[in-house]
């Protein structure tokens, strides 16, 4: 069951769609050939270039790959990506992204390489409802609650282990109905709420174990239940990749915990701002919120 939409509160929460497509590849020489003269610029090296390219180049998506041999920096749209060692590569798309996504890499010898990703559209499921938004803000009673949760959440996003849950092909956290679909939305009489900003699995009871879908670093254990999203979970699975595990009856693990994929991490509950128990599993890189089907694959 999705969480239920209160419109002024859901845009607090500050929480937490498959296919490819053709992408440009440009190398620009550290300098111009100068006026008369023919010869290439770098006439004995072959023009470098991205290489193992992989993910889900859509909204909501995923792309990782090695960058060209030489890179000394990376950016993708203007912000700079962190280089592994072995020059491995993280990047996202946001559920509204339009792109394309550009990746610009400087190499060592001033030239740079710019891939143009395009990103291609969803269908997002929306519903349409024939009555007017609830009227009414929070009060300042639940935002003094409220603003000291935002800020334990946005340190927990913020922190960036060096962990490598990032290279991991992800796993079901647990298996279940799926009650509520990443970036469905609704909107009341032409004015649109906020869309789900994860995917909600119920199996019909509150209780049922959950296990981490990718390696990392618990950085938000709520202990007592935050106001809307409960007893939170907030791993870190480096490279500014997180996930979210919203409505907890029970969490098994504590801030600072180094956790394996397929571990016990929880389990589900009702706890928070929710009509059933079941548990929303959200996915943010930086700023961008993901849909974590595209990570997984279908449910099997």
């Amino acid at each position: 069951m999705a969480t239920r939409a209160f419109p002024a509160l859901l845009l607090l929460a500050a929480l937490v769609g498959c296919g490819s497509a053709r992408s440009e590849t440009s190398v620009v020489p550290a300098s111009e050939t100068p006026a008369g003269v023919t010869k290439p610029a770098f006439p004995d090296r072959p023009a470098p270039g991205f290489t193992r390219l992989e993910g889900e180049r859509t909204q909501g998506g995923w792309l990782r790959g090695i960058a060209p041999a030489g890179t000394v920096e990376l950016r993708f749209d203007g912000r700079k990506l962190p280089l592994a060692p072995d020059g491995t590569f993280f990047a996202a798309f946001d559920r509204d992204a339009t792109g394309p996504g550009v990746l610009v890499a400087q190499l060592a010898d001033g030239r740079s390489v710019t891939e143009s990703l395009s990103v291609s559209p969803r269908e997002w499921r929306i519903e349409h409802v024939n009555v007017a938004r609830r009227p009414g803000g929070a009060t300042e009673a639940f935002m003094e609650r409220r603003r000291p949760e935002l800020a334990r959440i946005n340190a927990a996003r913020s922190i960036d282990h060096d962990v490598a849950g990032w290279r991991q092909q992800f796993i079901w956290p647990l298996k279940g109905r799926i009650s509520g679909r990443f970036g469905s939305q609704r909107i009341y009489k032409g004015e649109p709420a906020s869309y789900h900003s994860g995917i909600d699995i119920a199996t019909g009871t509150s209780g049922t174990p959950f296990v981490a879908p990718a390696d990392g670093v618990v950085t938000l254990a709520a202990q007592t239940p935050f106001s809307l999203e409960g007893h939170l979970l907030i791993i870190d699975h480096g490279n500014g990749l997180n996930s979210a595990f919203l409505h907890c009856s029970k969490l098994a693990v504590r801030e600072g915990d180094v956790v394996r994929q397929g571990q016990y991490i929880g389990n589900i509950g009702a706890t928070g701002r929710t009509t059933g128990p079941h548990l929303h599993w959200g996915l943010k890189w930086r700023d961008a919120r993901l849909d974590p089907l595209l990570f997984t694959g279908p449910m099997n």
